[in-house]
């Protein structure tokens, strides 16, 4: 007589530290083990700045350059079709991207001068204000990169840890310290996070990238259930204003909505806090895949009961008070517009299209701002840019001042609202070109749609690739880029469209995913042709002040097509 017996297989290592040992469980890991990212520095000064880009090695130019901001661009002439076909040798240039990271969003008129300055003399007059509240440079050569630090950090910049397997840019409210409705001012958190914890050995070999959200203002506007870790300030009962503490939330092609720990924060707990998040990512998260290597998983695995139990237990040594929900945000998010700070002057926000800048817009904004008594500006995560402390009497002659240098500040919804990635511009994980594409449905939706004038903002999120670094599945049409086949039968730069996402705002009290439509795919050329029909649809099928994320979440799948 046999028995059928199934052995019992052991689970293959996670790579998560505290679980299975540091030992490394792909090239990447090694690599990262062997040599960690922040060394590439002395290098990029002593050795590649003199013998050119040839001299780079594989390891440094493809991984640890990013630790300080650099990634090789796209070469140009290769379509979206070679994409996934080429190696990275094959795709990229001698030129690099580089991200200046700015937490908070926050710069002097000084600080966005340099990096006018460098825009010009070193990038071809490159500047894109990214949705992480960066501004990113193209066409940088490596001889250069040197030069660029001393200038940056000489006013108190750094591109330290802008990309790679780090703790990236902390995004902060745009408003933070003028705001009239502002809760709390969270600049004093973000300058202590970034002073303790960034570029230390301890937290520079992570699973993955960390994003970090950090707001003190009711709009709720960074965007917090999309970040590793993100602080929502919101005033408690009994204790007074703190943060509720969301963890896990990530898009790219496995997106998942972070999640509340029901904790609440003192501002004094914050940086301990933030350290203890990082901390369980950097022990727990997993290593062995990449594309299962950033918090949500974990998150997902363990869910938030047993994430604040760890977090309490074996990182911060006390238990953290119980706190609510934040309040649902009851102005926009996006300080687009002429508003009065709390002093009484004025900050004025203005919208680029699509958050392409370029070094010599910089350099007017600066001019521009001091020649009105203002010595800061900010950037927001929706692509925009704030001039802050006009005097009332000055405020008409910087609105028309931004509008000369292209940024609008009383902008159509569609130019509000819409936000693009790089793209097969720059970008070499690109399908699609998406900043002129965007700009040009901009103007064309402006001239066809201008007869619904009760139209409220539509956000329009334009991306390259699958990973979603423009926040496709969030947005109430978001276009993730692909080849599709046009009408002709012929393969040709488009997107999937995703209907009806959004974040936490005026019109919804929580975030959720847009949906898909089976086969619903639209050319590039034709994308004007699709959101004009769509919005008229939903302009003659929606119900009374419903917006349009709500009709596009119950519409029919042929009133969507």
């Amino acid at each position: 007589m046999t028995t059928n017996r199934t052995a019992t297989r052991a689970p293959r290592p996670a790579g998560q530290w505290k679980v299975d040992g540091t030992a490394p469980l792909n090239a990447n890991e090694a690599w990262k083990q062997a040599d960690g990212g922040l060394s590439v520095r002395e290098r990029i000064e002593q050795v590649y700045s003199r013998d050119g880009f040839d001299s780079i090695t594989d390891d440094d130019l493809h991984g640890r350059f990013r630790w300080w901001g650099l990634y090789t661009q796209r070469k140009p002439g290769i379509d979206g079709g070679r994409t996934a076909q080429l190696e990275p040798h094959e795709l990229e240039d001698r030129y690099f991207m580089l991200r200046v990271r700015i937490d908070g969003g926050a710069l002097t008129t000084e600080q966005l001068r340099v990096v006018a300055e460098i825009s010009t003399e070193f990038g071809r007059d490159t500047a894109d204000i990214t949705d992480r509240q960066n501004i990113q440079l193209h066409w940088v050569e490596v001889e250069d990169v040197p030069e660029i630090w001393r200038r940056l950090e000489a006013v108190g910049l750094q591109t330290t840890e802008a990309c790679g397997d780090v703790p990236r840019v902390v995004l902060g409210s745009p408003v933070a310290g003028v705001a009239k409705d502002e809760l709390i001012d969270p600049s004093p958190m973000i300058e202590e996070i970034t002073r303790r914890y960034i570029g230390i050995p301890e937290l520079a070999n992570l699973p993955r990238k960390f994003k970090t959200a950090l707001t003190g203002h009711p709009s709720q506007d960074v965007v917090h259930e999309i970040n590793d870790v993100a602080f929502v300030a919101l005033k408690h009962p009994e204790l007074g204003i703190g943060f509720d503490l969301w963890v896990g939330g990530g898009l790219s092609a496995n997106p998942r909505l972070g999640e509340r720990l029901g904790a609440f924060v003192r501002p004094d707990q914050v940086p301990d806090v933030w350290h203890g998040v990082v901390q369980i990512f950097r022990d727990y998260g997993y290593r062995r895949l990449r594309n299962k290597a950033r918090l949500k998983f974990l998150l997902a695995d363990w869910g938030p009961a047993r994430f604040r139990e760890v977090l309490e237990t074996e990182y911060l040594g006390h238990a953290l008070a119980d706190g609510p929900p934040a309040p649902r945000p009851v102005v926009p998010g996006d300080h687009v517009g002429v508003h009065e700070q709390a002093d009484g002057r004025f900050y004025i926000g203005a919208a680029p299209y699509v958050g392409r800048v370029s070094g010599t817009i910089l350099q007017g904004v600066a001019d521009l701002a001091e020649r009105h008594g203002s010595s800061r500006v900010r950037l927001t995560p929706h692509q925009k840019l704030l001039v802050l402390d006009i005097p009332a009497d000055a405020v008409d002659d910087v609105v028309t001042g931004l509008r000369v240098l292209g940024l609008e500040a009383d902008p159509s919804p569609w130019r509000r609202s819409t936000i693009a990635c790089t793209g097969i511009e720059y970008c070499k994980l690109a399908i699609v070109e998406t900043k002129e594409t965007a700009t040009r449905t901009v103007d064309e939706l402006e001239r066809r749609l201008g007869d619904l004038g009760r139209l409220r903002p539509i956000t329009l999120h334009v991306n390259g690739c699958p990973n979603s670094c423009a926040r496709v599945q969030t947005a109430d049409i978001g276009l993730k880029g692909q080849l599709v086949t046009d009408e002709d039968g012929n393969q040709s730069p488009g997107f999937q469209v995703h209907l009806g996402g959004g974040l936490a705002s005026t019109e919804r009290g929580e975030a959720g995913m847009g949906r898909t439509v089976r086969g619903l795919k639209v050319t590039a050329d034709g994308l004007s042709d699709y959101v004009e029909r769509v919005v008229r649809r939903y302009e003659a099928d929606a119900e009374a002040d419903e917006p349009f994320a709500a009709w596009a979440q119950r519409a029919d799948e042929e009133a969507l097509r």
